[in-house]
């Protein structure tokens, strides 16, 4: 399989970057426990660019990717994007897991839904 870690242009990558910067509570929340293989022992790797898409979390051994969408996500226009942006992101391979990104949800029922996810 081709490697699309490293095929993006020098705009997402400066994007990225400010991702990486700039978390939402539940975000560093949720990367405390991804992070470190911490969870169920899996590498995740967190504002991880492909191509020209920038994932929030990856698994590579498990091909997913968990995105925690804010209120954003709920503009048509942003659902059609990202509809477009899941489609070609599994036809790499990965399974793509969106989550709804409030500050109040219980990061252990999260943990359960990425779990029964993978299992």
């Amino acid at each position: 399989m081709e490697n699309h870690f490293h095929n993006y242009t020098e705009k997402s990558l400066q994007y990225f970057k400010k991702l990486r910067k700039e978390m939402t509570p539940f975000e560093e929340k949720l990367w405390y426990y991804l992070r470190a293989k911490r969870f169920m022992n899996l590498k995740f790797r967190r504002q991880v660019p492909i191509d020209n898409y920038i994932a929030d979390f990856v698994c590579k051994s498990k091909m997913l990717i968990v995105e925690l969408d804010g209120s954003e996500y709920l503009k048509k226009d942003q659902a059609k994007y990202d509809d477009e942006r899941d489609s070609y992101l599994k036809s790499l391979g990965y399974k793509v897991l969106r989550i709804y990104n409030t500050i109040d949800k219980n990061i252990d029922s999260v943990l359960e839904y990425i779990k029964n996810f993978i299992t």
